[in-house]
């Protein structure tokens, strides 16, 4: 797994943990004297850096994922009451200073490991509890996050905003992967009926590394850059990108989706791996077998 200093990106901000102190100094000096390390992730747009035992630092490591602070520290706490599952809890926004371009955020620690099958007891139980937290999140009332300008998202909108991507990716993987069988597959999601129902709130980006286990049951949700409204096929992803087959029925059946919807979702999920795959394939090796699995389990099911 890449640690938050690993490069992912040609254009990336590098960061240190003696980056971070000289902010703090400047910024926040009651933190400067609390222990700061460089936390593993396979994060793709932020660096993350654990601050003393109770905090965590993150900054945007690639211009894309600038603004996804502001985001979080003006959602995340109005939506924290309505879910089911623990989420990042903003304590501070820093700006930018010593070189560093962006604002940065400080969040309370989250506590757990990453959801993957060794740290999940009962997986049967996982799915249903990720339904009930991808429910409870579609019933937050979106009207706020749905005016013109309120978030900045690419999740949650229609299958054919990603089809020129998805096709170069397909192109890419020639050599890999049947480009028909690829093609077939992401042509039966892409003509499937568009969302025709009012936004809901999404996650986005619902997968093994954003999601913690504590005790061997789901426990928290992480990293909300992707948070935005729209279509709620973009999260029914999750049936592909993080459970298998013997687990995706309980999903469906607790979140009691459309036929249309599903397709989507299963579009969503494959438009993801293939995008993925080629271009983390040697700088994030987490996020290329997550790419990958996410192709498997599509073509399979």
């Amino acid at each position: 797994m890449l640690t938050s200093a690993g490069k992912m990106h040609a254009d990336e901000v590098m960061t240190d943990p003696s980056l971070v102190y000289r902010l703090l100094s400047a910024q926040f000096p009651d933190w400067a004297d609390l222990s700061i390390a460089p936390v593993a992730s396979a994060g793709t747009d932020n660096a993350l850096y654990r601050l003393g035992e109770e905090m965590a630092v993150r900054l945007p490591r690639i211009h894309w994922a600038v603004g996804q602070v502001e985001k979080e520290m003006r959602w995340l706490p109005r939506l924290a009451p309505h879910l089911p599952l623990a989420i990042p809890e903003p304590l501070a926004m820093g700006e930018a200073g010593h070189g560093y371009p962006w604002r940065w955020g400080v969040y309370r620690w989250l506590a757990g490991e990453n959801a993957t099958p060794e740290h999940i007891t009962d997986p049967r139980q996982a799915a249903f509890d990720l339904a009930e937290f991808v429910v409870a999140l579609q019933k937050v009332d979106a009207t706020q996050g749905s005016r013109p300008g309120a978030l900045k998202s690419s999740r949650g909108v229609p299958l054919a905003e990603r089809d020129g991507a998805v096709r170069a990716a397909i192109v890419s993987l020639a050599g890999e992967w049947d480009s028909d069988t690829l093609t077939a597959a992401w042509e039966s999601a892409l003509y499937t009926p568009v969302w025709a129902g009012a936004p809901v709130w999404l996650h986005g980006d619902l997968q093994a590394g954003n999601l913690l286990a504590r005790n061997g049951r789901l426990a928290a949700v992480i990293d909300f850059g992707c948070l935005g409204v729209g279509d709620p096929a973009c999260d029914v992803m999750a049936a592909w990108l993080y459970l298998c087959a013997d687990t995706r029925q309980i999903f469906r059946d607790a979140l009691q989706v459309d036929d249309d919807t599903w397709a989507r979702g299963k579009g969503w999920a494959l438009s993801m791996g293939l995008m993925a795959l080629p271009y983390y394939r040697t700088t994030n090796p987490v996020l290329t077998a997550i790419g990958r699995r996410a192709i498997e389990e599509v073509l399979a099911d």
